[in-house]
């Protein structure tokens, strides 16, 4: 099929990339100019594993040519199915900011005013239970003049793509979720999907925009509850004398629970299960429920930073003194440093008056635009050295593989926020919930 994603972030470059993949033309819509001459040129506009390989393998010189990106809308006339692929921020009291998609949905609208035949969009963000049926369809019936369902189709096909694997996650997907409120855009979602579903066999799930929405804020929501419901245990067991991660690898047998998000620590970040818990909490809210579990879940996981940081003073005074903080993305594989446990921890040590010191082997830059103050480092041996403390925040691999690095510490004081390395003699060695 022909299709067009509008968007080119985290999730519209990867679904691009994927879809040309499983065989379909696309063409990738951005306003941003020079993001669209990056992927023109093979290059990706993000770090994500396994893009920059597609975007070579259909862009440019000696490629499929399948894959284009382009500024300009009119090109969605040629294709068959649009995906809607625009980031969704959060409002400062946690609900869905919906303009950038408003604005797209408005932009698409017009463009589908040309088009004399059918064409079916599909939302792709993540957007709260109501919004493609009562905001983003009514805005896309009146700038194109015409009727959802029976001139043009509209979809939901919610993303279940995790940032570091996003590639890998769409193509080995644990379900495909095809949301639709008439059978002409359901059966053109199943014809986009079907190379996919063929490929791996995943289990579909169809259903109507509404429901749609709300898998994905209830697949978030408990991942997120899981997460925060095993560093409370884990905080118990620290307060015990008792392994977490021990308990941790039993629970994990029983497969009623199963062990996947039962590892302990600093909690989550990024900018999924932040928002969109916040998301569905504000609008569980605007109903007058209170989603007390979910409450519970982000007051546990906003906790965990304060935690490391009582930890480390319980060893040592660090006014004055140099930190290392080994790890600056919210989680190993990305770049992205939204919602990143080390923005709290480096705002604690800067009120303790330490001299921060950064170390992060691809986002470093990211985190310069919230601290361009503090000193960021090549290597985590450079971070270490003279360091009075050493905060271990993302488990990267050349964080794992520290040991007699941390000899060259002033006094050796490591607060492991992720079990990333193990005790050994020489160094103080604290875990967060173990």
């Amino acid at each position: 099929m022909k299709l067009s994603v509008v968007g080119s972030g985290y999730v519209g470059t990867t679904v691009a990339g994927c879809f040309v993949d499983l065989g379909h033309d696309v063409v990738n819509v951005d306003i941003d100019e020079e993001i669209v001459a990056a992927i023109n040129d093979s290059k990706a506009p993000i770090h994500e594993d396994g893009l920059p390989e597609l975007l070579k393998k259909h862009t440019g010189p000696n490629s499929t040519n399948r894959l284009r990106a382009t500024t300009d809308y009119a090109e969605i006339l040629e294709t068959d199915v649009t995906f809607l692929c625009l980031p969704t921020p959060q409002n400062d009291d946690g609900s869905i900011d919906l303009s950038i998609m408003e604005a797209g949905a408005e932009q698409l609208g017009e463009t589908l005013a040309d088009k004399p035949d059918w064409h079916t969009v599909v939302v792709k963000s993540t957007v709260v239970p109501g919004s493609t049926e009562d905001v983003i369809t009514p805005i896309l019936e009146e700038a194109s003049d015409k009727s959802a369902g029976g001139e043009f189709g509209v979809g939901m096909n919610p993303e279940f793509l995790r940032e570091g694997t996003a590639v890998h996650d769409f193509l080995n997907p644990d379900k495909v979720v095809l949301g639709a409120d008439d059978d002409h855009a359901l059966a053109d979602m199943y014809e986009v999907f079907d190379p996919l579903i063929k490929r791996v066999d995943a289990p579909v799930i169809e259903t109507n925009t509404r429901t749609a929405e709300m898998i994905k804020y209830a697949n978030n929501s408990f991942l997120a509850s899981k997460v925060s419901l095993i560093n409370d245990i884990g905080n118990i067991c620290k307060e015990l004398g008792v392994d977490a991660y021990e308990v941790a690898d039993a629970m994990g047998l029983d497969d009623r629970i199963g062990e996947q998000f039962l590892r302990s620590g600093l909690g989550w970040g990024g900018s999924c299960f932040g928002k969109d818990t916040a998301a569905i909490r504000a609008a569980a809210r605007q109903q007058d429920y209170e989603p007390l579990m979910l409450d519970a879940a982000t007051e546990i996981n906003e906790q965990q930073p304060g935690r490391l940081l009582s930890l480390m003073d319980g060893h040592v005074d660090v006014q004055g003194k140099r930190v290392a903080v080994l790890g600056l993305a919210f989680k190993p594989g990305t770049d992205d440093v939204r919602n990143s446990r080390a923005i709290h921890i480096i705002e604690g040590l800067e009120q303790r008056g330490a001299e921060v010191v950064g170390y992060d082997p691809i986002a470093a830059e990211n985190m310069r635009e919230h601290f361009p103050d503090i000193q960021y480092v090549e290597s985590p041996t450079a971070a270490l050295d003279g360091a009075s403390a050493a905060l271990i925040v993302t488990d990267w691999e050349e964080v794992i593989a520290l040991d007699e690095e941390f000899d060259a510490m002033a006094t050796p004081v490591v607060v492991d926020g992720r079990r990333a390395i193990s005790r050994r003699d020489g160094i103080v060695y604290e875990g967060l919930t173990w």
